[in-house]
């Protein structure tokens, strides 16, 4: 291995979180070596990249000063694991969500760097004790969960292994907030990460409602974009609660601890979310759009595009 160069950063993994992941660095002007081990995979990610960059700035959505041509240009694909990782400061593994396979990619990838080189999955579901448990040097690993699409939705949770160098998590925090994303910093791993834990007490409630009659699938969805969703778009819970009080978050707490407290009592058990049981909520969101290719891929660009739009208002408004 050649020397590293605080340039030049490795994605393992071509698939749509690595595409997003390359686009991302590329915006804040690194080279990116994008790998996979599906040979021509690498190749035909970075065509389909820059065609997408190219899309993005016509619409005037491209991230980053660099015109799309010069982000393009800063992209290459590789067969060979040691040629993508050759001068790699960073490494950004991105390979289906499995353990033993993520295990594998990341003891390939140890022997091949040197030990300041540091190593990132992308995991959403798998704390790193788990995905790092069969590296030699664990001190320089850690998770950046992103949430999909990164290219879209700034926010990546830092997750350190219990044995992660605070000098390691500084750099990455550093390096993601350069490339435009918006780091947050866990003190310790927990199943879940935030992001998902989070999410599935809103998706156990929401299904709940909808299982038990008091709501339509089509309304819930409401209930958080006309109405949660656009305060949360700005400012998070906790900011929330501080701000519907005329004293702040211990006002907003004398008022309604009490009202909160009876509430998540009453939530009952976590739904089911397959089977039988479930059948009701789905039947309602099939309903509502099919679950075929070209209605789905339609409703992910028209995601992409609102994410992208309020990524550029909130820019705005900072």
């Amino acid at each position: 291995m050649s020397a590293c160069d605080v340039n030049v950063i490795a994605v393992v993994g071509s698939g749509l979180i690595g595409r997003s992941w390359a686009m991302v660095f590329a915006s804040g002007g690194y080279r990116v070596k994008i790998y996979d081990n599906q040979p021509g995979q690498s190749a035909k990610a970075v065509t389909e990249i820059r065609k997408q960059l190219d899309e993005l700035e016509e619409a005037g959505l491209l991230r980053g000063a660099l015109p799309a041509s010069r982000q393009g240009a800063l992209l290459s694909s590789h067969d060979d694991l040691a040629q993508a990782l050759d001068a790699a400061f960073f490494i950004q593994e991105c390979v289906f969500e499995q353990l033993e396979v993520k295990q594998s990619v990341f003891q390939d990838v140890e022997r091949l760097v040197g030990q300041d080189v540091i190593l990132s999955s992308s995991t959403s579901a798998l704390v790193p004790s788990s995905v790092f448990a069969k590296m030699q040097n664990k001190s320089r690993c850690l998770v950046s969960h992103p949430v999909n699409p990164p290219y879209y939705v700034k926010l990546v949770e830092l997750v350190p292994h219990p044995e992660t160098a605070t000098a390691v998590m500084d750099t990455t925090h550093t390096l993601m907030t350069k490339v435009g994303q918006v780091p947050v910093l866990f003190k310790k791993e927990i199943d879940g990460f935030a992001v998902n834990r989070v999410q599935a007490a809103i998706i156990a409630e929401s299904w709940r409602l909808v299982q038990d009659d008091v709501i339509s699938v089509k309304d819930i969805d409401l209930v958080m974009s006309e109405g949660l969703g656009m305060r949360y778009a700005f400012i998070g819970p906790m900011e929330t609660m501080h701000l519907n009080a005329p004293e702040g978050l211990e006002d907003y707490m004398r008022r309604y601890g009490d009202g909160i407290t009876r509430l998540l009592h009453s939530a009952g058990p976590v739904p089911e979310f397959r089977g039988d049981g479930a059948k009701k909520v789905t039947n309602e969101m099939y309903q509502l759009i099919p679950g075929d290719e070209s209605h789905l891929s339609a409703r992910k660009e028209r995601r992409d595009r609102l994410l992208m739009h309020l990524a550029r208002l909130k820019d705005d408004h900072q």
